[in-house]
């Protein structure tokens, strides 16, 4: 099941996110304080961005968080999927299909969905093309600034 987070789930959402950002699949972790932003967006406005929990026999499984923009080079909203994470022991459980079937069907209006991955994830990269995702042909890159205390 596949539900959008609540207010209640401040404290199931900021462990999964510490452990999706301890993982290989991200470059490094973050500060709490960025865990405290999203929840915060998702819970209170849902204009940028989404959460979605993932549960599979009432048990958590994993989530994904989503952010939405415009995109000149679709020609109108682009969906991305910033943080997708399946606990492992739910993994080959078809939650990550029945994920990009979810943003399929309840964001017809998205032009495009688009997401990250590391080159050595070769599962989740044959799940994304069985899906119909392509590769970019380009890099991307970023001007990290720094925070204010």
């Amino acid at each position: 099941m596949i539900r959008e987070i609540t207010k209640q789930d401040r404290s199931v959402f900021l462990q999964l996110a510490k452990e999706f950002y301890s993982s290989d699949a991200v470059l490094g972790n973050i500060p709490d304080s960025y865990h405290d932003n999203a929840f915060s967006e998702a819970v209170n406005s849902k204009i940028y961005l989404r959460i979605f929990i993932f549960e599979y026999e009432n048990k958590t499984a994993g989530y994904a968080t989503v952010s939405k923009k415009f995109e000149t080079e679709s020609g109108g909203f682009c969906m991305w999927i910033e943080d997708f994470y399946i606990r492992e022991e739910f993994r080959s459980k078809r939650l990550g299909s029945e994920f990009i079937n979810f943003m399929d069907r309840n964001f017809p209006y998205a032009k495009r969905l688009r997401l990250e991955v590391e080159q050595e994830n070769t599962r989740a990269i044959n799940l994304y093309k069985k899906h119909g995702f392509d590769n970019l042909p380009y890099m991307q890159m970023i001007k990290q600034k720094k925070q204010e205390n």
